[in-house]
């Protein structure tokens, strides 16, 4: 098939693409350098004044650090446990089929339910989690632990660990198919123990796929909202306002759609970042 026929097959696709994504991120980037108000988009060219704004904004490096913390605590927690558990999965063990049926249903829990349900969890009056440390002599009154600055953002990364870190367990795993049966038995042969062999055989094999898990992960957790609102909302004094709770209070719930923008497109060349670095690690990976 020529170059002209393969275009004309995917035109569809790049018209949709341009459509969906294409002018509405082109209308985006106009908006963020107007002073434009949510329901009158005949703002004021502004320039980088914006940019500007944002960059000196309290708010706005508050809540990027409130996502750095966020992104580092997720991710390197559901990294570790999402290597163990995929470790462990990958042994000879009795109903490891059943476990590994189990393991999805975190992963697959919307991320409103989830939210919820750990709401219940943590709730002072009759959480289980209150009752749970309580008996067990570790608190001695119900905490409010998504009322507290200091304990919700943490409360919320835990409910987001134990929902995430079961796709990092699955491409672990998925990367651990690929060892050759082999090299893992001459390696125990040789008498190589379990962590001699997971460092010379196991790990660089897996290496890519987790550190693809690792950069997808970052770019979810930057990106993090809906987990954020249900639980709350940003508060409890903005110690959980992440970068898309900022954006979505100044451009919705304030009407300042262009300063929203530009906070919007920060965001963006935040993501932008991540992927930078996603496709440098695709690239500094051996060839097979």
């Amino acid at each position: 098939m020529t170059l002209r026929g393969r275009l004309l097959l995917i035109l569809p696709l790049l018209l949709v693409l341009a459509a969906v994504i294409g002018w509405p991120l082109l209308d985006t980037v106009w908006l963020s350098f107007t002073d434009a108000r949510l329901g009158d988009a005949s703002g004021n060219f502004v320039g980088i004044d914006n940019y500007l704004r944002a960059l000196r904004a309290p708010g706005f490096l508050k809540a990027l650090g409130v996502t750095a913390l966020f992104t580092v605590l997720t991710v390197s927690i559901e990294l570790f446990l999402g290597l163990c558990v995929g470790l462990l999965l990958d042994m000879e063990l009795k109903g490891r089929a059943f476990f590994r049926f189990l393991l999805i249903v975190p992963w697959a829990l919307p991320t409103v339910v989830n939210a919820m349900a750990w709401r219940v969890i943590y709730n002072p009056d009759f959480g289980a989690l209150n009752a749970l440390l309580l008996q067990l002599g570790l608190i001695g009154k119900y905490q409010s632990w998504l009322g507290s600055p200091a304990t919700a953002l943490f409360a919320i990364a835990a409910a987001d660990i134990w929902k995430t870190f079961s796709l990092v367990a699955l491409i672990t795993l998925a990367g651990l198919q690929s060892v050759p049966r082999e090299l893992r038995e001459a390696a125990t042969i040789d008498g190589a123990g379990f962590f001699a062999r997971f460092r010379a055989v196991t790990l660089p094999v897996i290496l890519l796929p987790l550190s693809i898990a690792a950069v997808l992960r970052m770019i979810e957790a930057v990106k993090v909202f809906d987990i954020v609102w249900v639980m709350t909302r940003g508060g409890p004094l903005d110690s959980t306002k992440s970068l898309s709770i900022l954006i979505y209070q100044e451009a919705f719930s304030f009407r300042h759609a262009g300063y929203g923008a530009s906070l919007a497109m920060l965001s963006v060349a935040l993501s932008l970042l991540l992927i930078a670095g996603y496709t440098r690690v695709l690239r500094n990976q051996p060839k097979a």
